[in-house]
């Protein structure tokens, strides 16, 4: 029985089969495939989607905290581009899962991990994007907070100030994240150019205003020998490749309105990692510039925008704002709250999903995280790359080398369908993850093995690789040769001329 339909490498399900499943426990309006119609993210979507989430304060500061540990301007923006390059790998194999089958993140984890054991990934992504989202709260109500009391004095004055800045950011977000993804589409569109023009404009008064761009990009390296700049290197890198493997993990939660593979990953290939590296040379070049200006260097942008006049101040609020938001938004709260969805998909609504997020978050002490650079790039970024490393190298394995892209969509959303495995669980996909886990692990019990938990996120990954990879040969569930050309209808033609039926179902 035919089952499903590809249309020019999208996959739907066909009209019969979408209205069947409509009843199914692991089914909602949330978690279901998107229809044809609802592939309609373009290049340019997916650009200022990144474009608006690299354009924020922990992206700016970032170069601060390598330099902070030693290394020069250049080996800061190097480090930094090369991180993002590595962990951009990962985003665009998990992202053709999203688009070919257009299915969010808790399902796309089914797969691998069966439909009840899918929420161990799941939530493991849930409880890092509620300490992101924490974290990200956090500075947004200082930089809110900061740039009041510059404007209105008498707000410092008020007891409690920056409880009720945090109160009202914390509500906005869960606020604007009920949406859901497609709220990231119009969200982005609008941050992309405003923060990014007004990023260039401070560039441009700080290269005019010190006459130059300061002491900051002459200053040496403080490491004398290459092995002194390694030790520092390979943590740091990996708390860069961490500041994104959340995206990695549930890009196909965005990627799954994608009009096209091509669209998504030429558009990704060149936000991501061309931005922020630009945008950790603009923080660096600015504060070196303040040393000049103001006779000290300034790398919080907030702090920077406070030295400004009232109404420049007031701008610099609405432009950090909706920075701040735009990330929180896209790559925090979206996550979580459809991690806790799936938990029960007939009972617990996004919106639910979104607040339970926003209450972790603050469990979670994002003031403490963010206390200094050293809880941030080795503490944070370093333990939650040791787990989300392994997750990565699962999903990438079973979606690429061992059902080689082929699935049956309908199963996924069956309880007892070949994606349930043992009781709802892939054994295989557990002892994957805790190998992966486990052998980074050995570098923080055994001083010789340091390198280990240092490059912990690329080690976990292709560990997992291989150990899942293994574990799996001649598993059940992989579709046999000739079984995915059984079960689905292969139209190559224009998508105009031949219309899915299930789009006129399912977007009536």
């Amino acid at each position: 029985m035919k089952t499903q339909i590809e249309q020019n490498g999208i996959v739907t399900l066909t009209e019969e089969v979408a209205q069947n499943l409509s009843d199914s426990e692991l089914w909602n309006d949330d978690l279901r495939p998107t229809t044809l119609k609802e592939h309609s993210w373009k290049g340019i979507n997916f650009a200022t989607l990144w474009i608006g989430m690299c354009l924020c304060i922990p992206a700016y500061t970032m170069a601060s905290g390598l330099i902070t540990l030693g290394m020069n301007w250049w080996q800061a923006v190097g480090t930094i581009f090369l991180g993002n390059a590595i962990v951009l790998v990962p985003i665009l194999l998990n992202s053709h899962a999203g688009t070919k089958f257009g299915i969010p993140y808790p399902v796309f984890a089914r797969l691998w991990f069966g439909d009840k054991g899918a929420h161990i990934p799941a939530l493991a992504r849930a409880i890092v994007a509620a300490g992101w989202f924490g974290i990200n709260t956090w500075i947004g109500t200082g930089a809110i907070d900061t740039l009041l009391v510059a404007t209105f004095p008498a707000w410092g004055d008020l007891a409690g100030h920056t409880a009720i800045i945090f109160a009202l950011f914390w509500a906005l977000n869960v606020g604007v994240a009920y949406k859901g993804p497609q709220s990231m589409k119009v969200l982005g569109s609008i941050a992309a150019p405003v923060v990014g023009v007004s990023a260039i404009i401070l560039l441009f008064w700080a290269f005019t205003n010190a006459g130059g761009w300061g002491p900051i990009l002459e200053q040496p390296s403080k490491f004398s020998t290459t092995g002194e700049f390694l030790k520092v290197f390979f943590p740091a890198l990996t708390g860069v490749i961490a500041f994104w493997a959340t995206l990695a993990l549930n890009i196909p939660d965005f990627c799954r309105y994608a009009k096209s593979q091509k669209a998504q990953m030429v558009a990704q290939s060149f936000s991501l990692p061309i931005t922020m590296s630009i945008f950790a040379f603009i923080g660096i070049a600015v504060t070196s510039s303040t040393i000049v200006i103001f006779g000290q260097a300034i790398w919080d942008p907030v702090q920077l925008i406070a030295n400004f006049p009232p109404f420049v101040i007031f701008l610099g609020t609405i432009v950090i704002v909706l920075s701040s938001l735009t990330i929180n938004v896209g790559a925090n709260i979206v996550a979580p709250a459809r991690a806790v969805e799936n938990l029960n998909p007939k009972r617990i609504t996004f919106a639910l999903g979104a607040l339970i997020t926003g209450i972790a978050a603050i469990l979670m002490q994002p003031w403490y995280i963010m206390s200094n650079f050293g809880n941030y790039i080795f503490g944070w970024l370093g333990a939650y790359a040791a787990l989300l490393g392994p997750i990565d190298g699962i999903a990438i394995a079973d979606y690429w080398l061992v059902r080689k892209r082929q699935m049956s969509l309908k199963e996924l959303y069956e309880p007892n369908g070949r994606y349930n495995y043992s009781s709802g669980v892939n054994k295989n996909g557990v002892y994957a993850l805790l190998i992966g886990v486990a052998i980074p692990v050995l570098g923080l019990l055994i001083p010789s093995l340091r390198f280990l938990w240092d490059n912990a996120w690329t080690f976990g990954l292709f560990i997992s690789i291989i150990a899942y990879t293994y574990l799996m040969k001649g598993d059940k569930s992989i579709l046999k040769p000739g079984e995915y050309e059984k079960i689905t209808i292969i139209d190559n033609q224009t998508q105009d001329a031949h219309p899915n039926p299930i789009d006129a179902a399912l977007t009536k």
